[in-house]
């Protein structure tokens, strides 16, 4: 409880009674006491008729999922208890939002009738399990003389997921149809190594698809249709570094990574492929080995979504070295990473390489629209003009070390964030119909 209005009204007698004693000096003495007690008894008196803290029920959403990088609605409401003679009326509510979690510090309970709401719009910039624990809410008196505050217990609990929506939507789904009965499909069919059935031979096939001894038995001439292999093992590493932790498009680059590494380890399952994950930063940190099915997506999400941030830097030779032990058969290796300069890309580059001879390879990237908007930005000082150089050469520099992996036989995916998974889902499309694995 504090004052509101009363300090307004103490200011005012003070200065009433000080104009009284100069302007009326013979005034009765009595007069002043008396005011001040009626001020004295309008307060307890406000104090007395203002329902307590126990008279109004703090009503918040209790758990809730959220996707990373995505903003939630958020009902509270202040509600009477039974036998409460009015609502609480127009309140202030405090909030202290965790970090990861952007809402606004303080937002308005509106009145109507025995409940006073609002709706709140909470933005999620980190994954993790985040509870609110309480709330502060501001309240006037019944004769608005003083402010009532009071902590209510908030059960709002918002947990925090990699972004799937690619996957709920079935923008994934709809590429993979494409795949399985397209135009592409069309063409990989009969090239593949995967015995798939037999057909009639029509003019127009390869007469090397054509089964001799059974077009002898049937006494007509019959061909073998092959399909892509399935069963591959597709491996997501992820760098889970400092460099990761850097924000592109208001979320980390290693949210960016994780949701494009769960769009691409649902195609792959869709797919028929069996898909596993593996972390590492300073040093190994997660190995999921490689599986297949509906459950095994479940494993992956979970997983991928305990990663925590991390702070140090990432050592690639270890890395690679150990992922190297781990991998017995030939495999598809997505790794997500990134680099500052030539320099810091070198053991990046060889250890890469290194796997290149024995695993199909893919990098993938996040291209930084800041260093592209220092080349469309106009240049009023010299401030200005060294910072469009730097930027320049930053992105040579990154540029040539992506051309140098591709040189390699390295696939490469350099994108903008908005436009990660496509790129890395059509790419693994491509390598699956070339039968690379």
């Amino acid at each position: 409880m504090r004052p509101s209005r009363l300090l307004l009204l103490i200011a005012g007698l003070i200065a009433l009674a000080s104009l009284a004693l100069v302007v009326l000096p013979g005034a009765p003495a009595e007069v002043i006491p008396a005011v001040w007690a009626a001020l004295g008894l309008a307060v307890l008196a406000d104090a007395v008729l203002t329902p307590g803290r126990r008279r109004f029920i703090l009503e918040a959403p209790a758990t809730r999922e959220m996707f990373v990088g995505d903003a939630a609605t958020l009902d509270f409401r202040l509600a009477a208890t039974k036998g409460t003679g009015r609502g609480p009326g127009s309140s202030v509510v405090r909030i202290a939002w965790p970090a990861g979690l952007a809402g606004p510090p303080q937002f308005v309970l509106h009145p109507g009738g025995h409940v006073s709401s609002a709706q709140v719009t909470v933005e999620a910039r980190r994954r993790g399990d985040f509870a609110l624990g309480e709330a502060a809410v501001m309240r006037r008196s019944r004769l608005r003389l003083l402010d009532i505050v009071a902590a209510y217990p908030c059960p709002t609990r918002l947990v925090v997921v990699p972004n799937v929506r690619a996957i709920t939507s079935g923008e994934i789904d709809v590429q993979i149809a494409t795949e399985a009965f397209g135009s592409r499909a069309a063409l990989v069919r009969g090239e593949g190594s995967e015995f798939h059935q037999l057909r009639d031979f029509v003019a127009g096939m390869d007469s090397r698809t054509i089964d001799y001894k059974r077009s002898a038995r049937h006494g007509a001439l019959v061909a073998r249709e092959m399909r892509a292999e399935k069963n591959h093992n597709i491996v997501l590493a992820l760098d889970n570094g400092h460099l990761m932790r850097e924000e592109i498009a208001g979320l980390a680059k290693i949210d960016h990574m994780i949701n494009a590494a769960l769009a691409l380890g649902w195609a792959g399952i869709q797919g028929g492929d069996l898909v596993g994950l593996y972390a590492f930063d300073a040093r190994p940190r997660l190995y999921l080995p490689p599986n297949g099915g509906r459950r095994a997506f479940a494993q992956l999400r979970a997983r991928a979504a305990g990663l925590s941030y991390r702070a140090i830097e990432t050592n690639h030779t270890l890395a690679m070295t150990h992922l190297g032990q781990r991998l017995s058969r030939r495999c598809l290796v997505v790794v997500f990473s990134d680099f500052v300069d030539t320099t810091t890309a070198e053991l990046l580059v060889e250890n890469v390489a290194v796997l290149n001879r024995h695993h199909v390879m893919v990098f993938v990237s996040i291209r930084d629209p800041l260093l592209a908007g220092y080349r469309h930005r106009a240049a009023g000082n010299l401030g200005d003009v060294a910072g469009a150089v730097a930027a320049a050469g930053l992105e040579r520099e990154r540029r040539l070390v992506l051309e140098r992996l591709a040189r390699l036989g390295v696939f490469v995916v350099d994108t903008d964030p908005g436009g990660i998974t496509a790129r890395l889902v059509s790419t693994y499309l491509t390598i699956k119909a070339r039968e690379l694995i």
